[in-house]
């Protein structure tokens, strides 16, 4: 009888939670948003959905069988959960053919040529959503009106967030309502703030995540812009509705619940975790406010991404027994 026992260092940790499981958490909580993004933007977006979805769980099956020649993952949901969220970055009328370069780019390159699930140092749907923004500029920037109409639509597609960088609008051209239901031109996910914060409950409900990211990564945004609108001598309703809209529009929600919280990719200690989330933050609110481009969170997350090494290196908890 061959010896089934595992030998392995300390520490033993067991839990129900299983990859899969932990994926399939995620694609739930991404379904409310899904679901009112199609509503705006209309069947589109199950179109791109489905196609990044199809395109990254094939090439990582085609990838693993033929190139690597390791045992397949695809059964994970990983591969599922990187398509969603990279449709998530993408225009709802954007060309078939440049969501399967963003899948080739997000699968074969930012994940698995480092070796896969648990390897790769960069978030996979966050490197294929900027090489497609820097490959593909026009067709990235085109965002589709509403179905219904919008907040916005008299600005001929401008998102939110660029309307107000040119000076097309001012922050408090929508309201906290508009803002949360998201009737209003940008990305997929960028549409559905309410429907994202759903979802964000529902992950720390299933303890898939745990609130610290997320809540730093929004709280230091806001903080940013509440500080440059002080700056700048606002005063009353300004004040909050800066810091509001900074929170509520664009990816700031997408971003630092679905994909800072990235455990591959994030440090593994809470006050890691803090530190990692005050940098995004940050980052966003520089290049949203002095940037070239209206949105920063990708970026942010990128770079901070390359910092997490780091971050773990100089931010340890202490060994048992250690003062």
């Amino acid at each position: 009888m061959a010896n089934k026992l595992i030998v392995a260092p300390a520490p033993h940790v067991q839990t129900s939670q299983s990859t899969a499981h932990i994926m399939r958490d995620v694609v739930i909580a991404l379904m409310p948003a899904l679901v009112v993004s199609t509503i705006v933007f209309g069947f589109d977006v199950l179109r791109v959905t489905a196609l990044s979805v199809a395109a990254c769980v094939v090439f990582e099956f085609l990838i693993q069988k033929y190139v690597v020649r390791g045992p397949l993952t695809i059964s994970n949901w990983s591969a599922v959960v990187t398509g969603v969220l990279l449709a998530f970055n993408l225009p709802a009328s954007i060309p078939w053919w440049i969501v399967l370069i963003g899948a080739f780019v997000a699968i074969a390159i930012a994940k698995m040529t480092f070796g896969g699930l648990g390897k790769n140092p960069f978030n996979p749907a966050l490197v294929g959503r900027v090489f497609l923004l820097v490959a593909y500029p026009v067709q990235m920037t085109t965002w589709p009106l509403p179905v219904n109409g919008g907040a916005f639509d008299a600005l001929s597609g401008a998102t939110p967030l660029a309307a107000v960088k040119h000076g097309l609008a001012g922050p408090d051209a929508l309201g906290v309502q508009d803002l949360l239901l998201g009737n209003m031109p940008g990305s997929m996910g960028e549409v559905a703030a309410l429907a994202l914060l759903v979802g964000f409950v529902y992950l720390l409900w299933r303890r898939v995540i745990t609130w610290h990211i997320p809540v730093t990564i929004l709280v230091t945004m806001a903080l940013f812009a509440f500080v440059v609108a002080l700056c700048k001598g606002e005063s009353g309703a300004m004040l909050w509705q800066l810091p509001l809209f900074h929170v509520l529009a664009g990816g700031a929600i997408l971003g630092s619940v679905f994909m800072a919280t990235d455990y591959s990719t994030s440090p593994m200690t809470v006050k890691g975790g803090v530190i990692f989330a005050v940098g995004i933050g940050i980052i966003t609110m520089l290049i949203r406010l002095w940037g070239a481009y209206p949105e920063g969170m990708s970026f942010a997350i990128l770079l901070m991404n390359a910092c997490v090494p780091l971050i773990n290196k100089y931010v340890k908890p202490k060994r048992f027994g250690v003062k």
